[in-house]
């Protein structure tokens, strides 16, 4: 039996804490039987497609914003640089280092020559820049995760373990084939009793994976692989725990990793846009019984917080307090709404998803219907320019809000949402909305954004604290 294990890119940068926490962990019978899947050191595909949070552009932003500028070249050519100090840090002065910057140097000189040959055809009118942008996408994305793993291998091999790096880009590929097979040709020579694969995130495959996954590529790689290969356990390496709250605002001393959960709960912070894993990178996982352990790199002693398709808490309880700022509440009233409200639900949502802006929630009642949205004021802004010339005769507005909510496996617990009202009232906090559903996982409180803060903390001190085994329980009484 083998396990399928993630790193994720803030670990990555510390490659000293993964050979000696991840890869040669004392506490494990043996290096191998193990396949790893890398992510890009930390900020790297930032650099190449935009910033994750604000949004700056990177190369691909760059390129597709300005087919007649030449300032994604700047940028292509500053990264490089970045990344060469990065191989001069890893390496030191050695033999090692001149393999490493040739290797990046073929990425590199490859993706450039691409991006200035297409840009030189889309300026005749015959061709359109809009037709090869996912394609751009994709050929960048994978740069980041290929230097990584390429360097991992090289590393590991340099200090005594027989690593391989495995290739799943695709570059200078001849023909198209499918995420699946592309990963049983990759694994067919591959030895786990004596090999240790380390893998990179980015797959390349003929129906594309950013264009279903976008920065969630490395996840559903990950996922696959743990599918085809038949692997007892999937591991993710981060930088935290999975903890009852941000500790950084709740305080390390009164956040707890919380131990056991089920994919339900996973799938409530993926929508908050706190993923553990992406829904359809878990949905795999889950048909398959296959477990998902969330570990923190530099606590390699912690077992972390295991994640399957059955568990429920032994009692009633919240495990996790998890909220998100930035979220768009667009709010549609019209008289004619009602009785119509089905029609005018799917010619909204219909709006909205040209712009690929996510709903995190939805309020409705006879006459108006209020999507929160997590996307940015530029796009808000063409989805409201639509819905004004769709619906003439609506009022139309948008608040800039937060999203606090609390999760759980299993929250039947009478008089818990007034115990959420009433801990956020004593700190003078407005509530904006509230929703619960029948399936009691989650209970979601929209306030204002300043309030994000305080709304986390009220409720985690309300509802969460530190059982004498080191998990979070419920206070329900």
């Amino acid at each position: 039996m083998h396990t399928v294990e993630k790193i994720g890119g803030t670990s990555m940068s510390d490659y000293v804490s993964v050979r000696d926490n991840i890869i040669l962990n004392q506490n494990l019978d043996g290096v191998y039987r193990r396949i790893f899947v890398v992510s890009a050191y930390g900020g790297v595909t930032d650099a190449l497609l935009e910033h994750k949070k604000s949004g700056q552009p990177g190369i691909y932003g760059l390129f597709a914003n300005g087919i007649e500028d030449d300032s994604w070249l700047t940028k292509c050519n500053e990264l490089h640089q970045q990344l060469q100090a990065i191989n001069l840090e890893l390496f030191g002065q050695t033999t090692l280092l001149d393999k490493a910057n040739t290797f990046l140097a073929e990425r590199m000189d490859d993706a450039k020559k691409c991006l200035a040959d297409l840009q030189s055809l889309c300026q005749h009118g015959h061709f359109a820049l809009d037709a090869h942008l996912a394609t751009v996408r994709e050929m960048l994305a994978s740069i980041g995760e290929a230097h990584s793993a390429w360097n991992t291998a090289e590393l590991l091999n340099r200090d005594g373990v027989d690593a391989c790096f495995v290739d799943l880009t695709g570059w200078r590929a001849d023909h198209h084939i499918s995420l699946d097979e592309r990963i049983r040709l990759s694994f067919q020579h591959i030895n786990l009793e004596k090999q240790l694969p380390i893998v990179t995130g980015y797959a390349h495959s003929d129906s594309g994976l950013m264009s279903s996954f976008d920065r969630g590529y490395s996840e559903m790689t990950f996922s696959r692989l743990a599918v085809l290969t038949g692997a007892s356990e999937a591991i993710i390496h981060k930088e935290f725990h999975l903890s009852s709250a941000d500790p950084r605002l709740v305080g390390e001393e009164n956040a707890v990793p919380i131990g056991r959960t089920n994919y339900d709960v996973a799938d409530q912070l993926a929508n908050l846009g706190m993923e553990a894993i992406h829904p359809k990178a878990a949905k795999g996982l889950r048909q398959n019984d296959i477990p998902l352990r969330i570990k923190n790199t530099f606590e390699p002693v912690h077992t972390g917080t295991l994640i399957t398709g059955d568990y429920v808490s032994e009692s009633p309880c919240v495990e996790i307090i998890a909220g998100c700022k930035g979220i768009y509440a667009l709010e549609v009233f019209d008289q004619d709404m009602a009785g119509n409200l089905s029609n005018y639900d799917s010619e909204l949502v219909s709006i909205i998803k040209r712009f690929n802006a996510h709903i995190v929630s939805k309020d409705t009642n006879a006459n108006a219907i209020t999507h929160f949205l997590s996307t940015n004021l530029k796009t808000v802004k063409r989805i409201l320019y639509l819905i004004k010339e769709r619906f003439p005769e609506a009022d139309v507005n948008h608040k800039k809000v937060a999203i606090v909510s609390a999760i759980g496996s299993d929250m039947q617990i009478p008089g818990i949402l007034a115990k959420m009202v009433q801990a956020v009232a004593n700190e003078n906090i407005s509530v904006l909305a509230v929703h619960q559903s029948m399936r009691q996982v989650d209970m979601q409180f929209i306030v204002n954004e300043a309030d994000h803060d305080n709304t986390v903390k009220s409720l985690h001190a309300a509802l969460v604290e530190v059982h004498d085994h080191g998990r979070a329980i419920c206070l329900a009484s």
